[in-house]
C-alpha cells in the first residue's frame, strides 16, 4: 500500500509549473491521484483500524463534522473573511488539527480526514484563490518541511547501504506495476502514446503518502525500521526519477497552452 500511492504534491507542482494544473488534463491527473491516495488511506484505515468504542467515535464525530462544514464554513468566511488575522486560515486549520488528532486518538490515520475535509470545502475554498494560496505556502514553506525532518529521522543508512539492491528492485516494481496499470488506460481513453506515458510516469511517483503510509508502519508495529528505510528510500526516490524522465522525454507541449476550462466554455459560449 505505500508503494501503491501517487504524490499529489509532486503532481501539483509539475502541473503548476507548466500551467497544467488549468486544463482539463491537469485536473483529470490530480483527480486521478487524489483518487488513488484516498483509497489507499481507506485501505490503512479499514484493514489496520483496531475497531473499537473510540473508532465508533471518531467516525460519528466526523459524520457530524463532514455533513455541517459545507453548510458553516461559506458563512464563516462570508462573516469574518478577508481580515488582516487570516481566520479563513486559521479555521481550517482548526478543523484539520482537531479531526487529525482525533484519528489519531482512534488508532486510525490523521491524514484521511484532511482529505475528506478537502472534499467537502471543494466548492468553498476553491473559489478564493487568495486563501489557496497562502494555504500553499503555509503547507509547503511550513508544515511539510517538518513532517519530512521527521519522517526522515527514523531512516536507517546503514540497512540502506547493506542492502541495496532491495531499493532497486522496490523502485523498479513500484514503476513498472503503475505502467502496466495505468499506460493501457490512457491508450483506451485515446491519449496518444506521449502523453499516455507522462501520465503514467507521473503516476509513478511518490513521497507524501508514501511516506505517511509507511511511518504508520513503523509506528504501529508493522514494519521494522529497516523496512521503513527501503520503503520511504523508494518513495523519495520515485518522486525524482520518474518526473525528470517524464519532463525531459514525454512532455505534452501541445497541452501546455490549453485554455483554462472556465475559458474554453466562454469562447464556445461567444
Amino acid at each position: 500500500m505505500a508503494l501503491s500511492t501517487t504524490s499529489v504534491a509532486v503532481v501539483y507542482a509539475v502541473m503548476l509549473e507548466f500551467g497544467l494544473n488549468t486544463g482539463i488534463y491537469g485536473k483529470t491527473v490530480l483527480a486521478a491521484c487524489f483518487i488513488t491516495d484516498l483509497g489507499t488511506v481507506l485501505a490503512l484505515g479499514l484493514i489496520f483500524a483496531p475497531f473499537t468504542m473510540r473508532t465508533v467515535i471518531f467516525v460519528g464525530v466526523g459524520v457530524v463534522v463532514f455533513a455541517l462544514l459545507p453548510y458553516l464554513t461559506p458563512r464563516f468566511f462570508k462573516r469574518y473573511g478577508g481580515r488582516p488575522s487570516e481566520l479563513e486560515a486559521k479555521y481550517l486549520l482548526l478543523c484539520l488539527f482537531g479531526m487529525g488528532f482525533l484519528a489519531a486518538w482512534a488508532d486510525s490515520e490523521a491524514v484521511l480526514p484532511a482529505y475528506l475535509i478537502g472534499m467537502v470545502l471543494a466548492g468553498t475554498v476553491g473559489k478564493d484563490h487568495m486563501l489557496i494560496r497562502r494555504l500553499r505556502t503555509l503547507t509547503f514553506g511550513l508544515l511539510t518541511p517538518f513532517y519530512f525532518i521527521r519522517a526522515g529521522s527514523f531512516v536507517s543508512v546503514p540497512a540502506l547501504i547493506a542492502a541495496p539492491a532491495i531499493f532497486l528492485i522496490l523502485l523498479a516494481t513500484k514503476v513498472a506495476t503503475k505502467l502496466v496499470a495505468v499506460y493501457p488506460v490512457t491508450r483506451f481513453f485515446k491519449s496518444s502514446g506521449k502523453e499516455g506515458m507522462y501520465t503514467t510516469l507521473l503516476m509513478s511517483t511518490g513521497l507524501t503518502f508514501g511516506s505517511i503510509s509507511a511511518l504508520f508502519g513503523l509506528s504501529h508495529g508493522i514494519i521494522d525500521t529497516s523496512q521503513y528505510s527501503y520503503l520511504v528510500a523508494t518513495v523519495v526516490a520515485s518522486a525524482v526519477v520518474p518526473t525528470l524522465i517524464a519532463n525531459a522525454f514525454y512532455l505534452p507541449r501541445h497541452l501546455l497552452g490549453e485554455a483554462p476550462e472556465e475559458e474554453t466554455e466562454v469562447a464556445k459560449g461567444a
